[in-house]
């Protein structure tokens, strides 16, 4: 019995051996791996097929309801970073020179700008501005550094048919976002000092504002409404512009600014969105009894509106002559003017020039700059324009040499 014992057992060792040299030499078979390779595969394979088909209907969800108001939206992103430098060779450094700079509108620093445009129902659009500005001036009238990107600009833009829009900015608004002239975006051909922006009234910030454009043949009409946080002692300004556009490639442009009534108190600070209304009777300056003890008014604060006469013209496809004059209704001798002639071709050699002033009186040039520069394009996005610009304020004279870097998104 002990024999036959050892034997079976002998037997089930044999059968157990082959059984596991089978496996190992299936296991270590290529045609055995690939097999279990392709049937691993074709199971995740089968589970991310199953995820794209979910991903598929909630897409298709989406694009069939009505109520969609994005529905095949598009995001369009703008953006911005302008950095400027400059040598000042001054006789002497005093306060009379530094006033003749800030009046020629030399703004060094760094100045980056990003807006986010989405289109939405078809033909209206929605969008969001970013800034970080080292060119903003505090209130103390020191330099504000490593200013954080911020939120400055929210809109919406309606085009309701070919011949009328509408466009609403909740805040940050300017009245160059209304200006039916040019183009409503970031990329604009910039020079050295701020001759080339046209009149300022199109550049004081107004808070929120809501405007229209009428298109009709070859006349441009635009009217806007805004609403500030009691700017310069006012809560409201109306702006109104009118293009006529010549069939010689030219673009004649009126335009008004005028300030809403003023407050009798001057130190109310309110929100961008709050409008103050009142029922007794409006308050004239003469009414305002202003203590010697109190700080001087700014001339900003005096004025009633003003009115610009604003020029464009295409010589050819690549260059442009324009010119402004704006003129303040609290005073009417005093006249800021500007030229501009530049060459913004996408080659990799342009140029620009400018010249302007102000004038407070017949025969009286208060205030003039001329300036020149060339402008370097080593790709499409990236422009360097190195130039100088002579200033003349009253009894000083300045000579800058400027540097003007452009990235554009």
């Amino acid at each position: 019995m002990d024999f036959i014992t050892s034997g079976i057992e002998k037997l089930k060792g044999f059968a157990q051996n082959l059984v596991k040299g089978r496996e190992s030499s299936s296991r270590s078979n290529p045609i055995e791996i690939l097999k279990r390779l392709h049937r691993e595969s074709f199971s995740d394979l089968m589970k991310l097929r199953d995820r794209q088909d979910k991903v598929e209907r909630l897409l298709s969800f989406y694009k069939t309801s009505k109520g969609n108001p994005f529905q095949e939206s598009n995001t369009l992103l703008r953006g911005e970073v302008d950095l400027l430098g400059a040598v000042l060779l001054m006789s002497k450094v005093d306060e009379e020179h530094w006033d003749g700079v800030g009046r020629a509108g030399i703004r060094t620093g760094v100045d980056s700008r990003f807006r986010f445009e989405t289109t939405v129902r078809d033909k209206d659009s929605v969008g969001v501005e970013f800034v970080a500005n080292q060119k903003r001036v505090a209130s103390d009238g020191t330099d504000v550094y490593e200013t954080p990107l911020s939120l400055s600009k929210l809109f919406y833009k309606a085009n309701a048919c070919n011949w009328f829009s509408a466009i609403a900015i909740t805040f940050g608004a300017q009245f160059r976002d209304l200006d039916a002239a040019s183009d409503f975006s970031l990329q604009e051909e910039k020079g050295l000092t701020d001759l080339s922006f046209g009149p300022p009234l199109l550049h004081q910030h107004n808070g929120g504002a809501i405007g229209v454009t009428v298109t009709k043949f070859n006349i441009i009409a635009s009217l806007a409404q805004s609403v500030s946080g009691m700017t310069h002692g006012h809560c409201s300004s109306t702006f109104g512009q009118v293009v006529f556009q010549l069939p010689i490639g030219l673009k004649l442009s009126f335009l008004g600014h005028l300030w809403g009534p003023k407050l009798a108190n001057r130190n109310v600070h309110l929100g961008a969105l709050a409008i103050p209304v009142g029922f007794s009777r409006h308050v004239d300056d003469a009414d305002i009894m202003v203590e010697p003890s109190s700080s001087p008014l700014t001339t900003n604060s005096l004025e009633t509106g003003s009115l610009a006469l604003k020029l464009d013209s295409e010589l050819d496809e690549y260059k442009r002559l324009g010119g402004w004059i704006e003129i303040k209704q609290a005073n009417p001798k005093h006249l800021q003017w500007a030229v501009n002639f530049s060459d913004i071709s996408e080659d990799v050699f342009g140029w620009g020039m400018s010249l302007g002033g102000i004038v407070e009186g017949p025969g009286n040039c208060d205030h003039f700059q001329v300036e020149s520069y060339v402008k370097f394009n080593p790709s499409k996005r990236f422009s360097l324009k190195p130039g100088v610009a002579y200033i003349v304020d009253g009894n000083s004279r300045t000579l800058a040499l400027v540097l003007r870097y452009n990235w554009t998104l």
